[in-house]
């Protein structure tokens, strides 16, 4: 085949040999410092169970005493291999994942406990754009509660699907099931028939509804309340709503780090420099040498002049807002250029929030859930005694009633019984009775004891 490069006078002509083309799921394993490892996975595929399980040999060799997780922007792939994942972490006869359907029924699927690190700490990374497999892996992680899920809700994409080949080659996939989670939550979002743009331009409403930057907009579904194997409440309602929220951070973000992203042009520049510099840059070979020279040339200001030959005014107050932004970029793209997609990774890291806290919940111990500590426990001193006073002051109201009652019982006795010792009511046949307050006396039963021996017994209220 015959190729034009840019610097080149002539055109190249190479022989293309067709080989094997390795497709990784694991992007990178390294340490993020001396006690805690990171594993990123970017798709779950036939080959995703062994690489895991290279990459925790690595990390262990390291002394690596827990790991991070992360799924962020993995969209999915074979639940078998997410199955396989999740089995690695879990104890025996934990469920992982059910399937069921309105025609198919249900159908579990259970850790057998042959995995190797069942007991080490574990952090699960996740956003908005991670899907169907890997909310199998946080959802099985969570409600058994082996670790912790960090980040923002994810998808909510859980639908099984049945291929159906056609004899024209054709073929069609049937949804006939769908996942849920350990505790019963459904992975798959709503949706209603007919409302289609609705469903499919979910991610965009979230994002207009701040869902990805305050947790207070997210809105739970209070009518879909689960719970994990040690009592902690989970929401339904489709995705998984991680435990510890980590907004998506735009500090520095302005139209024009935007244009040039967009546009492409912070990889065709770094590209560019990566080709005429290649010599000067292959000297480094750990991403903080070759940081530390790239840190000295200048590359946001030759960057701006690029962008402006491409169409992209410069903007200096908006290049001043984005310029660790831009420097990142630029930095970043480099280093990938140079050293591969696992440098690339350790260098954005070091930033990135949802990382950060995720070695921050390891430090502390907190990868394993606890158990809801109960009301009683949480009561301050200060609710504890409210709650003493209370009971002080409707007890004394009992008693008071109490009292009050029996007196008028008393009092109605002793009236009724001067009532009856008078000569003119021992003397009369027809009796009429007055009293001014109606619990006074106890008229139906003197009544009732009478009316054998008086002609017409009576009762009214007294005259005004």
């Amino acid at each position: 085949m015959a190729f034009f490069r840019p610097g080149e006078k002539e055109t190249l002509h190479f022989t293309i040999v067709r080989g094997d083309i390795p497709v990784k799921s694991v992007d990178a394993a390294y340490m993020l410092n001396d006690k805690f490892g990171y594993i990123k996975v970017n798709k779950f595929g036939e080959t995703t169970y062994p690489e895991l399980l290279i990459s925790l040999a690595k990390l262990n060799q390291a002394n690596c005493e827990g790991v991070v997780i992360d799924l962020r922007g993995n969209t999915g792939g074979y639940m078998g291999a997410a199955i396989q994942m999740v089995n690695e972490f879990l104890p025996k006869n934990r469920l992982i994942v059910y399937t069921q359907g309105r025609k198919s029924p249900r159908e579990n699927y259970t850790s057998n406990g042959t995995g190797s690190s069942q007991k080490m700490p574990i952090v699960v990374l996740m956003d908005e754009g991670s899907a169907s497999a890997s909310e199998i892996f946080a959802g099985a992680i969570q409600d058994n509660d082996r670790g912790t899920i960090i980040g923002r809700r994810s998808f909510g994409k859980g639908l099984v699907q049945q291929p159906i080949d056609f004899s024209d080659g054709s073929a069609i996939r049937l949804t006939i099931a769908r996942y849920y989670t350990p505790s019963g939550r459904c992975i798959q979002k709503p949706y209603v028939k007919g409302n289609d743009a609705n469903y499919e331009m979910d991610i965009l409403t979230r994002y207009e509804h701040g869902e990805f930057f305050s947790q207070d907009s997210i809105k739970q579904d209070q009518s879909q309340i689960f719970e994990t194997s040690l009592g902690r409440p989970v929401y339904g309602g489709g995705g998984i709503m991680p435990d510890i929220f980590v907004p998506q951070d735009t500090t520095g973000v302005t139209s024009y780090l935007s244009t040039a992203i967009n546009r492409g042009l912070t990889i065709q520049f770094t590209f560019q420099y990566t080709d005429n510099n290649r010599k000067k840059l292959s000297q480094y070979e750990t991403e903080e040498e070759l940081l530390n020279y790239l840190r000295h040339q200048g590359l946001v200001e030759q960057f701006v002049r690029f962008a402006d030959s491409k169409g992209v005014k410069r903007r200096n107050i908006l290049i001043q807002k984005s310029y660790k932004l831009l420097e990142k970029n630029i930095y970043g793209n480099i280093i990938y250029n140079m050293l591969g997609l696992e440098a690339y990774l350790q260098y954005f890291n070091k930033t990135d929030s949802t990382v950060n806290k995720g070695i921050e919940i390891l430090e502390k111990g907190e990868a394993f859930p606890k158990a809801p500590v109960a009301v009683e426990e949480e009561d301050t001193k200060d609710k504890k005694m409210k709650r003493k006073k209370e009971l002080r002051k409707h007890i004394a109201s009992l008693k008071t009633q109490l009292c009050t009652s029996t007196m008028r019982k008393l009092q109605s006795a002793k009236i009724l019984a001067a009532l009856e010792a008078h000569p003119a009511f021992r003397a009369a046949n027809t009796i009429l009775l007055y009293h001014s307050l109606g619990d006074e006396v106890d008229t139906h039963t003197f009544i009732k004891k009478w009316s054998s021996e008086k002609t017409n017994i009576a009762s009214g209220c007294r005259r005004r």
